[in-house]
C-alpha cells in the first residue's frame, strides 16, 4: 500500500526535493495534499505532475485563481487551510517544510490527527517544543527529522542505548564566511551571505548558516528530539559537510553517520521509515574525499551560537523571542535596512529586553512571537 503523504512548504527547497523522491518511488508514495505561500507559478507545476486531492495557497485570491484553473481540485488558503491540510483523514505523513514560526499551528494539528511527521521546520521545536513533544508522544506518532545532522542522529541512535550516550557533536559547514576576517563583516551584502559553499536552501536558512544562528537552532532542536541537555551536544566546524553528525559514548567510541551533501538523502530516509529505498544520491568515494578537516566554531566570530546555548538554557518562550527576532533581523538583512554584524546585534538585544510573562502554552508561545517581532521592528528604527 502506497504511503500518502502531505507537503507544507512544497515550493520550497525541501518541498521540491520531497517531491524529487517521491517521483523516483511511484509505486511507494502517493501525494495527498500541497501547501505554499505565493509561488503558485510552481505550484500549478506540482498540481499537473503530482495530482494531489487538496492544496493550500497563502491568499484568497490565489486560491480562487487555482479553483477556476483546477475545478476539481479542493483548494484552501491562509492559516485554516493550511491546518486544514494538515489534518486530512486521507494523509499518513506530514511533511512539515514550512519557514519559521508559521509551521507551528499546521504541525500541532497534525500530530493531534494522530498523523506521522517528517519535520524540515525547526522552528517548530525551538519555539515550541516544550509544546509539540508531549503531544507527540501523548497521541504515539513519529516525528522524523529531516535535516541532515538530526536524521543522521536518529539513524545511529536507532540502534544503539541512549542511556550510554556521553554527548552528541553537530557539525557546521561554516558557511560562506568561515575564513573571512571579522573586520570585513560590516561591508558584507546578501548576495555574499547567500551564496553558500554546500548546500543549496532558502533565504533565511543560507543567512542563518552564514551567522551560524542555524546551527544554534539546531541544537535547541536536537535537545528536544533526542532529550538532551544544550550541556551535551557540541557544535565543530567541518567544511566538508561529509560526516553530518557524530555520538560519543562513555566507553569512548564514537559513531557517525556519512553522506554526500545531498537533502534527498535525509528525506527519503524521513519518507520510507522504517525501510530504505534506492535513490539517486550521489555515493561517497572516500579516497576522492582525501580528507575530512574539523575546526572549533568562533564564537567570538558568530555569537550567535553562544547565545543560542544562553537561551536554550534559560528555556521557557525565550527560544520563540529569539527565533521572532532572527526572522525580522533576516529579512531586514535582505531589505539591505540593517548590516550583517547588526543582525546578532538585533537578536540579542531583542532578547535581552524581554521581560513578559508568556505561559508555554500554544497561545502564550505565538504571544513571545509576536513580542519578540514587534521588538525587533522598532530596534531595526533605531539601528537603520
Amino acid at each position: 500500500m502506497k504511503k500518502k503523504i502531505s507537503i507544507l512548504g512544497s515550493t520550497g527547497s525541501i518541498g521540491v526535493n520531497t517531491l524529487e523522491v517521491i517521483s523516483s518511488a511511484p509505486d511507494r508514495f502517493e501525494v495527498v495534499g500541497l501547501a505554499c505561500g505565493t509561488q503558485v507559478s510552481v505550484l500549478e507545476k506540482q498540481i499537473e505532475d503530482f495530482h494531489p486531492k487538496m492544496v493550500s495557497v497563502g491568499k484568497e485570491d490565489l486560491a480562487r485563481g487555482l479553483q477556476q484553473k483546477f475545478p476539481h481540485l479542493e483548494v484552501l488558503w491562509g492559516e485554516e487551510g493550511l491546518v486544514s491540510l494538515a489534518k486530512d483523514s486521507r494523509t499518513d505523513l506530514v511533511v512539515s517544510a514550512l519557514v519559521g514560526a508559521r509551521g507551528i499551528e499546521p504541525t500541532l494539528a497534525a500530530i493531534e490527527s494522530k498523523k506521522d511527521i517528517a519535520l524540515a521546520n525547526k522552528e517548530v521545536l525551538v519555539a515550541a517544543g516544550a509544546l509539540i513533544m508531549p503531544e507527540v508522544h501523548r497521541h504515539g506518532v513519529r516525528l522524523l527529522p529531516i535535516d541532515s545532522e538530526h536524521s543522521a542522529l536518529f539513524q545511529v541512535f536507532e540502534n544503539h542505548n541512549r542511556n550510554s550516550i556521553e554527548k552528541i557533536i553537530l557539525t557546521a559547514s561554516g558557511g560562506p564566511f568561515l575564513h573571512r576576517p571579522k573586520e570585513t563583516f560590516p561591508l558584507v551584502v546578501p548576495e555574499e551571505a547567500l551564496k553558500h559553499p554546500r548546500w543549496s536552501m532558502g533565504k533565511r536558512i543560507t543567512i542563518d548558516s552564514a551567522t551560524l544562528m542555524n546551527k544554534g537552532f539546531e541544537m535547541i532542536e536536537a535537545c528536544w528530539l533526542f532529550d538532551l541537555s544544550p550541556s551535551q551536544i557540541e557544535v565543530v566546524v567541518h567544511p566538508q559537510s561529509i560526516i553530518h553528525s557524530l555520538i560519543s559514548y562513555r566507553d569512548g567510541n564514537m559513531l557517525a553517520c556519512l553522506s554526500a551533501p545531498d537533502m534527498k538523502a535525509p528525506i527519503s530516509y524521513a519518507l520510507s521509515y522504517p525501510e530504505r529505498i534506492s535513490t539517486e544520491v550521489v555515493r561517497l568515494n572516500l579516497a576522492k574525499v582525501k580528507e575530512l578537516t574539523f575546526l572549533e566554531p568562533d564564537v567570538e566570530k558568530f555569537p550567535l551560537l553562544k547565545l543560542s546555548y544562553e537561551v536554550a538554557k534559560k528555556g521557557d518562550v525565550y527560544p520563540a523571542v529569539m527565533n521572532a527576532a532572527d526572522e525580522i533581523a533576516v529579512e531586514a538583512f535582505l531589505r539591505r535596512q540593517i548590516s550583517f554584524v547588526q543582525i546578532p546585534q538585533l537578536i540579542s538585544e531583542t532578547v535581552s529586553a524581554y521581560q513578559e510573562s508568556f505561559p508555554l502554552s500554544l497561545e502564550g508561545i505565538l504571544g513571545a512571537d509576536a513580542w519578540g517581532r514587534r521588538k525587533a521592528e522598532e530596534l531595526i528604527k533605531v539601528l537603520s
